[in-house]
């Protein structure tokens, strides 16, 4: 699959870059996906949610009335349950809620999402282009010349590049990630894949290897 490469103004140069059509092949797996993005959701829960079952309630120490004679059932403590201010039963306790998935099928999802975004034509490529310093008017002109300013877009870049992260980071629509470290959440939570030129050879490295 050859794709164009934009300057920074909009205009079409005369380069172009590839991604293999092996990459490409197959039907996507939309389970797979479903599970890379469910366990990326529940990694992210803190598990911190806790109440206080009748080990944690203070007090009750002493009988709250004698064992025999009253006619009711017997108790040891005015922190059971059963009564005010006792403990909660089968509450929830800290927990991690994370879902283990096969490294293979990580892969295959990401890839799955990558044959979506390419057969709904909704990958772009753009020339490398960096900032002297963060300036979100000047990310924003790059979008609006390449037609992307009402669009969901993830920017995929070679490197980290924390002058253009903070360039980015007050669009409510626009995301920047590493190419090779973007997830399946994030390749799927866009309506357009916007390259920087090397990132694209980033991400199909890292997913040529997963096939």
């Amino acid at each position: 699959m050859q794709l164009p490469v934009y300057k920074r103004d909009g205009s079409t140069s005369s380069e172009t870059v590839e991604i293999p059509d092996g990459l490409l092949a197959g039907d996507p797996n939309d389970h797979a996906i479903w599970l890379a993005v469910r366990s990326e959701e529940a990694a992210r829960r803190q598990g911190t949610a806790a109440t206080r079952n009748r080990k944690f309630v203070r007090g009750g120490g002493r009988k709250p009335f004698r064992q025999k004679g009253r006619g009711v059932a017997r108790q040891g403590t005015t922190r059971s349950p059963l009564n005010p201010g006792g403990g909660t039963i089968f509450g929830p306790q800290p927990h991690a809620y994370g879902v283990k998935v096969p490294d293979k099928v990580r892969k295959l999802a990401r890839r799955s999402a990558l044959m979506y975004k390419a057969r709904e034509e909704r990958i772009r490529v753009v020339e490398d282009f960096s900032l002297a310093a963060p300036r979100t008017r000047e990310v924003v002109g790059v979008l609006s010349a390449l037609g992307l300013k009402d669009e969901k877009v993830l920017l995929l870049t070679p490197d980290f590049d924390v002058i253009l992260a903070k360039s980015i980071r007050n669009l409510n629509r626009t995301q920047v990630q590493r190419a090779d470290a973007a997830s399946t959440r994030d390749l799927m939570d866009c309506t357009v894949l916007l390259f920087q030129k090397s990132a694209v050879s980033k991400l199909v490295k890292v997913l040529d290897h997963a096939a």
